[in-house]
């Protein structure tokens, strides 16, 4: 039963089948570049992408895990929260996450070296890997 409640977290309804393929798509965008890192010549528009399915993967576990609604309760009450409290720690190392991938992205903008900009993308995936890991694990063992 425990199991069966797990898989739920992850194939539940479509929007967390939706979320399960994100991730896993995202994950294997960030190791595949990183295995052919040498044969990579633009990393700007690898930066970009990275920003960009990252921004949707956000919205949707936000929308996921109820952060709206976690949001709605502590400003009015007129709802029920979502899975984490406001302040938590999945919420804390999500903002986290989110201002190093901010940085790392504007940072990209203002320079043209690629290796630099290889340098960014790197910096990018620690803060994706962050907010994913930090949110799984949190959904799984309830770490709050």
């Amino acid at each position: 039963m425990e199991r069966n409640k797990k898989m739920r977290l992850y194939f539940g309804d479509w929007v967390t089948t939706l979320m399960t393929i994100f991730l896993i798509t995202i994950i294997g965008f960030i190791v595949y570049s990183y295995m052919n890192r040498n044969g990579i010549h633009y990393w700007g528009r690898r930066t970009f992408f990275l920003a960009a399915y990252g921004l949707v993967i956000c919205c949707y576990a936000a929308t996921r895990d109820g952060l709206d609604k976690t949001i709605q309760c502590a400003i009015d009450g007129s709802c029920a929260p979502g899975i984490f409290p406001l302040v938590s720690l999945p919420t804390i190392m999500g903002c986290i996450g989110a201002a190093i991938i901010l940085v790392a992205g504007i940072g990209t903008l203002f320079t043209k070296s690629q290796q630099i900009r290889q340098i960014m993308f790197f910096v990018m995936s620690g803060g994706v890997f962050l907010k994913i890991f930090m949110v799984e694990i949190s959904r799984i063992f309830r770490i709050v």
